[in-house]
């Protein structure tokens, strides 16, 4: 329940409310009260309790969040540009349609938290938890998501282009035909994640786990996967065009009707893969392992498979 003295004096303006902050900063409980549609722009808030509160179309800009409790808060549509939320607690909030371009969300919790058409572009997002969080066709464009925990959350048909997800944990992530082209996603964690139909042109995936990941008919044209681990993965029908495969796991994947032309496939380990109608027509396949691997109806030609390991009595269709 919010202080109503505290509630009297912020409805006064921005500045007042932000002298008394200065001599009461840990004082402040706010929580349930409707603040929807007022002008908060750089208001002083951080620590401050604002759990179940309603700032509803809101303008935050700007704004002092930092370590505030925002659990189940109604943020829709709320102008949060700018605004530092560093370490504070939005799980359960609702933040749909939210303006969070260029905020600073390090090391907040969003777990479960509402995030449907947010705008969270160039937003600083290290180390924030966005476990089960729901980001469906939001826009984490050029966001730095660093080291950032986004297992089991649903980002289908969000916008990823250019963001950085280094060391990222994205367990079980549904991330079915998002964009994330030109991003870093060096050394993070999509285990079992769903990439279907996703778009990762150019994409950094260098020493990534994508075990058991489901990458059918995404796009990797140009992708640097070098030394990712990729067994068990599902890549049927992923555009692979001239991407760099080089020292990657494939071992048990699914490679069928794969577009693999040109691709550099050099100390790859293929084995047990199925690659029945992938097309390496121009690949690098130096030293790759292909025991037990099946390519039936596979387009080798002028594919390099010298000093390659081939299935026993395989010979190239003539």
């Amino acid at each position: 329940m919010a202080n109503q003295e505290q509630l009297a004096l912020l409805q006064q303006g921005v500045n007042l409310w932000n002298e008394w902050h200065r001599t009461h900063p840990m004082q402040n409980d706010l929580s349930g009260a409707d603040l929807s549609a007022l002008d908060l722009r750089r208001i002083y808030l951080n620590d401050a309790d604002l759990s179940g509160v309603n700032l509803n179309k809101t303008d935050l800009k700007d704004a002092d969040l930092r370590k505030a409790i925002l659990f189940e808060a109604n943020l829709i549509a709320t102008n949060l540009y700018k605004a530092n939320l560093s370490e504070a607690y939005l799980s359960e909030a609702d933040l749909s349609e939210a303006n969070l371009c260029e905020a600073f969300l390090s090391e907040a919790i969003l777990s479960e938290a509402i995030l449907v058409e947010a705008d969270l572009s160039r937003a600083n997002l290290r180390k924030a938890v966005l476990w089960l969080a729901h980001l469906r066709e939001a826009n984490l464009s050029e966001a730095d998501l660093t080291g950032a925990d986004l297992s089991e959350a649903n980002l289908r048909d969000a916008l990823l282009n250019l963001a950085n997800l280094t060391g990222a944990n994205l367990h079980q992530t549904d991330l079915t035909g998002a964009s994330l082209r030109w991003t870093n996603l060096t050394r993070a964690n999509f285990s079992q994640a769903n990439l279907s139909e996703a778009n990762l042109n150019l994409a950094n995936l260098k020493d990534t786990n994508l075990t058991q990941a489901n990458l059918s008919k995404a796009i990797l044209s140009l992708a640097e996967l070098c030394g990712a681990d990729l067994s068990g993965a599902n890549l049927a029908g992923v555009n692979l065009i001239g991407a760099d495969l080089s020292g990657a796991n494939l071992k048990g994947a699914n490679l069928t009707e794969a577009d693999l032309i040109g691709a550099n496939l050099a100390d790859v380990n293929l084995d047990g893969a199925d690659l029945t109608g992938a097309n390496l027509n121009g690949a690098n396949l130096q030293r790759a392992d292909l025991t037990h691997t099946v390519i039936e109806r596979a387009d080798l030609r002028e594919a390099d498979i010298t000093t390659a390991t081939l299935p026993f009595g395989w010979q190239p269709a003539r």
